[in-house]
């Protein structure tokens, strides 16, 4: 069974939590927890950190936008995605809660089926952003760690004449594009950035990735990277 994702609702009417809890449960994917108030949640949250928080807006002493302020403001929080669960639907209501920093808005009465589709799409949306930091920041600190020992080897080469630095031994031939991929995979791009910065498809560039794998015998974009750096296949 896959890590089940923990939701944060904050509501006052006792119904609106019972219901919306109970729907998204169905569901083994969630862990839902409940809180009637802004405070009662925020002490929540400093036990357990959610995944995602659903919230109404119309609630008692702190309002919905208050407390996505205090969220926003607070580095440990600022990055949980927030939906909007409220009664109030006009455009310049809407227009102030994602103002506010709300990752979506669904207005009461709301069809739970859309509820639990909205949190979904921003859960997976979280994912891949987190997915993508995790290898970016692999890949600088190899970088960082291929430039110290490069460091090391010219300080000793400066030490002692003797040694020769030589060139690599290893050739590989590789097409413009496939350079030009290389080198922005070497800077942290994933896919699709490299696919807008290249003005090309997202399947083009997973082609000429697979093609770099074969080329430089690697499996992933990590090995790639240090076998580029190490060979002096990219600067």
């Amino acid at each position: 069974m896959s890590k089940q994702q923990k939701l944060l609702l904050v509501d006052d009417e006792p119904g609106i939590r019972e219901s919306v809890q109970a729907y998204l449960e169905d569901n083994e994917e969630f862990q839902v927890k409940v809180a009637s108030n802004a405070d009662d949640a925020w002490q929540m949250l400093e036990k357990e950190t959610p995944d995602l928080i659903i919230s109404d807006i119309m609630m008692p002493q702190v309002n919905g936008y208050q407390f996505l302020e205090k969220l926003r403001e607070d580095p440990r929080y600022r990055a949980i995605p927030v939906v909007f669960l409220t009664a109030k639907g006009m455009t310049r209501d809407r227009i102030e809660g994602y103002e506010a920093g709300c990752d979506a808005y669904i207005a009461k009465p709301f069809d739970p089926e859309e509820l639990e589709a909205i949190v979904k799409n921003l859960l997976a949306r979280l994912s891949v952003t987190t997915t993508a930091n995790n290898s970016s920041s692999e890949l600088e600190k190899i970088a960082r760690e291929l430039e110290e020992i490069k460091g090391k080897l010219d300080e000793r080469l400066g030490q002692n004449p003797r040694f020769e630095q030589t060139p690599s031994p290893i050739k590989i031939d590789l097409t413009p594009r496939e350079q030009s991929v290389l080198d922005l995979v070497a800077q942290g791009l994933m896919n699709k950035e490299i696919a807008r910065e290249l003005e090309t498809s997202v399947r083009n560039v997973e082609k000429y990735v697979s093609r770099l794998f074969s080329k430089t015998g690697t499996n992933s974009r990590t090995e790639l990277v240090r076998f580029a750096l190490k060979h002096g296949l990219t600067n």
